[in-house]
């Protein structure tokens, strides 16, 4: 089998979400611009054939104002020459057809996730630009489900947040509870909420290794500096 992380790298393309480069995934295409999991018999992955692709030729509009605390829902209809349903008889409702296309299960499981890109970007200034290492945890608890559960479940991670060791057993093993415990985790680290309890004195110990670390490589970087200048003077010694 394939895990995530060769998933995403054999078969999509980045894009940025958002002028602060929130990072977003597109399937990859053909020269012609096709989709590769397109074959001549139709799609070879219908069954699990992602919410755009269910959508088709209808599409979802989400919009939130910094001024009201719920986004609005919008649908829209997109016509082109290749989509050949719109010259069949049947007439749906936008209710019906989102049912008959298994899309309502992905909404409700994708809506935190859409609130929260929609949140960034309705209140954007003022909590400006995510650090690099936010946007590598949007990207691993968005997409990347393999990676990011490694992560979960390291020592590392363990120490710092308090969970029960029932929870940490269900991240482990169920796809749904590690994709809403990563949304908490977004929304902890981009708009500081305290969505996940960390260890007592964890926050402390962090800082203290990290400034360890800090020193361990100042330390080295010395050490180098040293050997540089003590192999230069060895060097002009002996052309002298």
């Amino acid at each position: 089998g394939m895990d995530t992380t060769e998933f995403l790298a054999a078969h999509t393309v980045p894009f940025e979400l958002d002028m602060h480069g929130v990072p977003g995934l597109k399937l990859r295409t053909d020269d012609d611009g096709a989709c590769l999991f397109m074959k001549e018999e139709g799609c070879s992955v219908y069954n699990d054939r992602p919410t755009a692709c269910r959508y088709y030729p209808s599409g979802l509009l989400s919009m939130k104002s910094i001024s009201e605390e719920s986004d609005e829902r919008h649908f829209l209809l997109i016509k082109e020459d290749h989509c050949k349903g719109h010259d069949e008889d049947q007439i749906q409702t936008i209710g019906e057809y989102r049912k008959e296309q298994g899309v309502e299960e992905y909404d409700d499981l994708n809506l935190e996730w859409y609130q929260i890109i929609l949140k960034k970007k309705s209140t954007g200034p003022s909590i400006g630009k995510p650090s690099d290492m936010s946007l590598q945890m949007f990207f691993m608890a968005s997409y990347d489900v393999d990676r990011f559960r490694r992560f979960v479940m390291s020592d590392a991670f363990i120490k710092m947040y308090d969970l029960t060791d029932e929870e940490y057993a269900e991240l482990e093993t169920d796809d749904i509870a590690l994709m809403k415990f990563g949304f908490k985790l977004m929304k902890q680290v981009f708009f500081g909420e305290l969505t996940i309890k960390e260890r007592e004195g964890a926050w402390e110990q962090r800082v203290e290794e990290r400034k360890e670390i800090l020193d361990y490589r100042k330390q080295v970087e010395i050490s180098k500096h040293e050997q540089k200048t003590e192999e230069a003077r060895n060097a002009s010694i002996d052309d002298d």
